[in-house]
């Protein structure tokens, strides 16, 4: 389960689709990566306290030091607002490349708003997104679990822990985009055998 949730944790910004055609790259940055972490980590935690706010006992860390620990995060959403705008530029892009993706006449269109009119678009698509892929998966025989992570991560700063979330991305194959800079094994074996 730890797992699951960690790569949820990952996943919710590898899988977001927002803002406009600006970014052509193909990867993302992954300073961009680790401000989308911070920026959404608020949006995880809501969608993890629901179902399991009734089970936490009165003097776990859930019930007495986890607003606390997701309001450094808070703090720091909108210093992390470029980096996630700039990341979902990009799988925007990639995306209107995609048969059945977003229509590239309305990719202009919302790359026309001001950061400021799409910002809580933004939160809306990222809070959707962590819902859909969590939903499933958090039951309330999995809130311990993901109390003890957070527990864990918990006295890290959220630099800390946005930093290794992006580490674990750049190790694991993430390639929707990928990761800029970061050459995949798999890539490594075939130029290996090719030579």
């Amino acid at each position: 389960m730890k797992t699951r949730i960690g790569t949820a944790a990952l996943a919710f910004a590898a899988l977001a689709s927002s803002q406009g055609a600006m970014a052509q790259q193909a990867c993302v940055e992954p300073s961009d990566l680790g401000d989308t972490i911070t920026y959404a980590m608020p949006m995880l935690y809501e969608t993890v306290e629901g179902p399991c706010s009734t089970v936490f006992a009165e003097n776990s860390f859930m019930t007495n030091e986890a607003d606390a620990f997701i309001d450094e995060f808070r703090g720091q959403q909108d210093a992390a607002w470029p980096g996630t705008l700039r990341l979902l530029q990009v799988f925007m892009a990639a995306d209107a490349t995609k048969e059945g993706g977003l229509d590239n006449g309305m990719a202009q269109a919302i790359s026309q708003l001001p950061p400021e009119t799409l910002r809580p678009l933004v939160d809306v698509i990222i809070g959707q997104m962590i819902m859909d892929q969590l939903a499933a998966d958090i039951k309330v025989s999995t809130c311990g679990d993901i109390a003890e992570a957070m527990e864990l991560i918990a006295p890290l700063p959220p630099e800390n822990i946005s930093g290794l979330a992006v580490f674990i991305a750049e190790r694991v194959d993430i390639d929707e985009p990928a990761i800029c800079g970061v050459v995949r094994k798999a890539k490594l074996t075939e130029t290996a055998q090719a030579e």
